[in-house]
C-alpha cells in the first residue's frame, strides 16, 4: 500500500529515534535492524525501505539533526543583521545544542569516523551539502557587504567549515572541561582565525594548499589525535593578527551593531539536566549533560 510523503517522513523519524534509544542503551553492535524496526512500531522488512544498514541509519540521523540545526539557526531573531562570524558561531551552537540530548549516541557513532575519517570529511555525507550551500551564500553576502575581502574560493571555504564542524563535534565529545569551556574556546579561535584570513585576502594566495593541510589535521582530530590544538590555534591567530595589522587596515568594513538574539528553549539531555548557559548568548550546547 502506498503511503503519503508525510507518513514516510514520520516513519523515518520514528526509526531514527528508535535507533538512538536502543543504541544508547545497548550499543551499536548489539542493536539489530529488527530490534529498531519493532521499537519504532514498524514491520521487520519496512526498515530496509528507508535504511539498508545500521551505518546508513546513523548517517540519516546526522542528516536530520543538521537540517534541524540549520532551521533553528536561520530562525534566530535578528539573524539577518548578524556578521559572518556571528552567523557561523550561531550555526555551531545550534548543531551542538541539537546533538546534546543524544550525546551518548553521537559518541557511539564516532567509531565510524575513526574507522574511516574521510567518510565525515567528504561531500557525500547527508546534510553536509545543504550546510555547505548555506555557508557559501553567507560568504557571498559578506563579500558583497565589504565585510571580507574578495574570495575566489568560497566553495572551498564553505567545505572546510563543514569539515571543521565535524572535527569540533569530535573534540566536544572528549571535552571534560567545566561547561565544555575548551570547546567554546576552540570554536571561537577557529572562527576568529577563519574570518581574519578572509578579511586579509590571504586565502586567495594559499588556496588548495591550505585546504589540504587543514583537512589533514581534521582527519587526525577525528581519529582522536588532539595534541596541543588550542595552543597551536591561539599562536596562529596571534601571528596572523600581527601580519594583518602590519599590512594595513582590513579590506572589509566594520559591521553594524545588532541586537542580542532572544534566548531559545533548549532540549534537555536524557540523563542529566543541562547546566545553565555560561554566556549571555545562551550557548547551551556546551553545558554538560
Amino acid at each position: 500500500m502506498k503511503i503519503s510523503k508525510q507518513q514516510q517522513d514520520q516513519n523515518l523519524r520514528r526509526l531514527i529515534e528508535a535507533a538512538v534509544e536502543l543504541m544508547s542503551r545497548q550499543g551499536f553492535e548489539a542493536t539489530s535492524m529488527k530490534q529498531i524496526a519493532r521499537e519504532a512500531g514498524l514491520g521487520d522488512a519496512t526498515i530496509y525501505k528507508y535504511f539498508p544498514s545500521k551505518e546508513k541509519l546513523v548517517l540519516g540521523y546526522y542528516e536530520l539533526a543538521l537540517a534541524e540545526a540549520l532551521a533553528r539557526t536561520e530562525q534566530t531573531s535578528g539573524f539577518e543583521r548578524y556578521t559572518l562570524q556571528e552567523r557561523l558561531q550561531r550555526l555551531v551552537d545550534a548543531v551542538l545544542e541539537r546533538l546534546l540530548p543524544d550525546r551518548e549516541f553521537v559518541a557511539l557513532t564516532r567509531q565510524l569516523a575513526q574507522q574511516s575519517p574521510l567518510l565525515l570529511l567528504g561531500d557525500g555525507l547527508p546534510g553536509k551539502s545543504a550546510l555547505k550551500r548555506v555557508v557559501k551564500d553567507w560568504l557571498a553576502a559578506a563579500e558583497a557587504a565589504g565585510e571580507i575581502a574578495p574570495c575566489d574560493y568560497q566553495g572551498l571555504v564553505a567545505g572546510l567549515f563543514t569539515d571543521g564542524l565535524f572535527g569540533l563535534i569530535t573534540y566536544w565529545l572528549d571535552d571534560d572541561s567545566e561547561d565544555f569551556a575548551d570547546t567554546t574556546q576552540l570554536s571561537e579561535l577557529v572562527l576568529g582565525l577563519l574570518v581574519m584570513v578572509l578579511r586579509s585576502g590571504v586565502i586567495n594566495k594559499l588556496g588548495e594548499l591550505a585546504a589540504y593541510l587543514l583537512r589533514n589535521q581534521l582527519a587526525r582530530l577525528l581519529q582522536g589525535q588532539r595534541g596541543e590544538l588550542l595552543q597551536m590555534l591561539a599562536l596562529a591567530g596571534r601571528g596572523l593578527g600581527k601580519a594583518v595589522a602590519a599590512a594595513g587596515p582590513s579590506t572589509g568594513r566594520a559591521p553594524e551593531p545588532k541586537p542580542e538574539p532572544k534566548p531559545k528553549p533548549t532540549r534537555q539531555p536524557k540523563t542529566k539536566p543541562a547546566s545553565p548557559p555560561a554566556q549571555a548568548r545562551q550557548r547551551t550546547a556546551r553545558s554538560k549533560p
